[in-house]
């Protein structure tokens, strides 16, 4: 697939007069100041489109154009290495070449006005985004270095530059590029383009998560996703750090057989699901574990959890509000608690949640600096004098524990000099708001709707388009796009 171009300067543009087609090298590109426009072939073989996308070339570089790599010194002729400071056609000879490559030599351009030649806005971005890929990666000065000379063969690129290409583009491009060539849908695939992947709001999980799931991915976020079926049978573990599959439709042996193959997790989010004992049990097989969202979870029994709890020891946020639990429940997770945890949320268990169980909690983890307590029915003042000993204090939910009454709360600000955050929801009146923040002036009071521990998105009455899709603070590199 030979790259047969010429480059000329034009008003401080560059111009790209001859080039190749990605799937039978006979395309030609087009580069005319602010344009780029790429006129697929009449092969028979390529559909007839034309690309076009905005393209600016400076002749002096972007000022903060990458260096060349040092590995692509090795396969750069010497020739492309010398200084592009000539201007003016360099036409590609066509003796010796063959009857394809003549034809490459021919083949007319097609500009904007052009009539011939069916446009597919579909098929646009595949190429346009490789130049501009590559516009990135070099300098102006090298770009043009490169492909003055009598061309260039992309299978002579070597792999690091392709990926890095490839790294620009989304998930949908990047599957349609994959059909290319078997060299092109083997680095399609390679592991570090697959690094953190986001597949919410694909309408069919199964066969997308089956594959995502064999590229060594270690991100991966798909909540509420419906996988009717997934066939998993890979021996080696999966390399997942992160995963959240939040309020997802799973069928329990689908998740068992992604956990069970799961050894690395640090943080994980499984929301509202229906889990099982082998689940807990091969969670406990990831000793790194540091956040872990079961709220809402059922299907488990206590003894499992309490196994969980002492392998994982480095946990330091834990959600396990509002499980299927009964009082075995609650005081396995009391009694087993890491003392690492810092933020915690036992919140949701009116008739189980005692204030011995408190007790044994706060001597377990005297670092505690987030506790949702809310929903514990049982609880009244006499459980303020036990938390006082959390030092580390500053997040307390209290939010419909109906017995702790309003003159209780007067006192928390010299109980807890370090709170910053109170949540009393149901046990204030809106009217009383105001006499309660001024016995506490440093304490924000029912600023919070909703717990944050552990949970991939922290939820917030305003929810940014940014942070819509962030996973633990972090966006995913590849998003399904809808």
């Amino acid at each position: 697939m030979l790259l047969a171009v010429s480059l000329k300067s034009l008003g401080g543009r560059a111009v790209l007069e001859s080039g190749c087609c990605y799937m039978c090298s006979i395309t030609v590109f087009v580069l005319k100041q602010r344009r780029c426009q790429m006129t697929a072939c009449h092969c028979r073989i390529c559909p007839a489109s034309v690309f076009r996308a905005p393209c600016c070339f400076s002749t002096t570089g972007p000022a903060n154009a990458s260096p060349e790599p040092s590995s692509l010194r090795a396969w750069i002729p010497s020739a492309l290495q010398q200084s592009s400071s000539s201007s003016g056609h360099h036409h590609t000879s066509t003796s010796g070449s063959s009857p394809r490559e003549k034809r490459m030599m021919t083949t007319s351009l097609s500009w904007p006005g052009d009539q011939g030649g069916g446009r597919n806005p579909q098929q646009v971005e595949n190429l346009s985004e490789l130049i501009k890929a590559i516009q990135c990666v070099f300098s102006y000065d090298k770009l043009s270095c490169m492909f003055s000379s009598t061309g260039i063969l992309w299978d002579s690129l070597p792999d690091e530059l392709l990926l890095r290409i490839f790294s620009c583009l989304h998930l949908q491009d990047l599957l349609r590029i994959s059909v290319v060539c078997q060299r092109w849908h083997r680095l399609v695939f390679d592991e570090s383009l697959w690094y953190s992947v986001d597949l919410a709001g694909l309408t069919h999980m199964g066969p997308a998560l089956q594959q995502v799931l064999k590229t060594g991915v270690r991100r991966l976020r798909c909540p509420r996703a419906f996988v009717e079926e997934l066939h998993f049978t890979a021996t080696d573990p999966l390399q997942i750090v992160q995963m959240d599959l939040s309020s997802s439709i799973i069928p329990t042996t689908a998740l068992e057989s992604i956990i069970c193959h799961c050894r690395l997790l640090e943080y994980l989010s499984l929301e509202g699901l229906q889990l099982s004992d082998n689940i807990i049990c091969s969670l406990a097989k990831n000793p790194n574990l540091l956040q872990l969202n079961l709220s809402g979870c059922s299907a488990f029994t206590a003894p499992v959890v309490a196994d969980m709890l002492k392998s994982c020891s480095s946990i330091e946020q834990l959600n396990i509000s509002w499980c299927s639990f009964n009082n075995d429940h609650v005081k396995s997770v009391a009694n087993n608690l890491s003392p690492s945890v810092t933020h915690l949320n036992l919140s949701g268990y009116r008739e189980s949640l005692t204030l011995d169980d408190v007790k044994v909690l706060v001597e377990r983890c005297p670092h505690i600096e987030t506790l949702d307590l809310s929903d514990s029915t049982l609880l009244m003042a006499d459980v303020f004098p036990v938390l006082k000993q959390l030092k580390c204090l500053r997040h307390l939910s209290l939010s419909r524990c109906y017995h702790i009454h309003l003159a209780a709360l007067t006192d928390l600000g010299k109980l807890f000099p370090a709170l910053g955050l109170l949540d009393v929801f149901g046990l204030v009146q809106d009217s009383h708001l105001p006499s309660l923040k001024k016995e506490m002036p440093h304490v924000s009071i029912n600023s919070r709707l909703f717990s944050s521990v552990a949970r991939p998105m922290p939820a917030s009455r305003v929810v940014s388009s940014s942070s819509e899709h962030t996973m633990w603070n972090r966006q995913c590199r590849l998003r399904f796009r809808l």
